[in-house]
């Protein structure tokens, strides 16, 4: 059986979106879950021991290679991109190089097509301001990863999502109730 991974990218709006799903996750899910939040870094290790102390599943901030196990969240503090395992695929931090937005979503999910051969792969690209994402989402859609764009309905800021939808018309799009429940579906078993 192929490991699942859910990748999730997101911007303004974000951290409450996040806790609402991540809230929802079981401790038997049968995925891993790699997330890309626009913030300043200097917020990101309260962002992770928050989760840390709150959720029933493991959370790591990616500051190595790692390998990446299911019932665990990963949240990268700046940019990252999937790597093919032997065994389990991996995550790695990028050291160099400047992007728009960091973490990038769009070197996450870009960097998830490497995985598709030996993954089955969810990508969710949810609230935010400009396009960050919408690229990677339409890439991982056009070669079979399960894709979803958040919904104007739901969506603090009907940014990223709704370019990503311009790009590719054949993204499937959610409000965040519906979203959660696609999380759910592709990590119970």
């Amino acid at each position: 059986m192929k490991p699942k991974i859910v990748l999730i990218g997101a911007s303004t709006g974000g951290p409450g979106h996040l806790k609402k799903i991540l809230a929802s996750i079981p401790a038997s899910f049968h995925a891993s879950i790699i997330i890309a939040q626009h913030m300043n870094s200097m917020f990101i290790p309260s962002f992770i021991s928050q989760f840390q102390n709150e959720l029933p599943l493991v959370v790591h901030g990616v500051d190595k290679k790692m390998s990446l196990h299911p019932s665990t969240i990963y949240i990268c503090p700046q940019n990252c991109h999937l790597l093919r395992g032997d065994l389990t695929p991996k995550i790695e931090p990028i050291l160099e190089g400047e992007t728009p937005y960091n973490p990038s979503i769009d070197t996450l999910f870009s960097s998830a097509l490497e995985c598709l051969r030996d993954s089955e792969i969810m990508a969710v690209l949810l609230t935010g301001i400009g396009h960050d994402g919408a690229n990677g989402l339409s890439e991982l859609q056009k070669q079979g990863a399960h894709c979803i764009a958040e919904s104007e309905e739901s969506a603090i800021v009907y940014g990223m999502p709704k370019r990503a939808v311009e790009i590719n018309s054949h993204i499937t799009v959610m409000p965040l109730h519906q979203i959660i429940d696609a999380i759910k579906l592709f990590g119970a078993s």
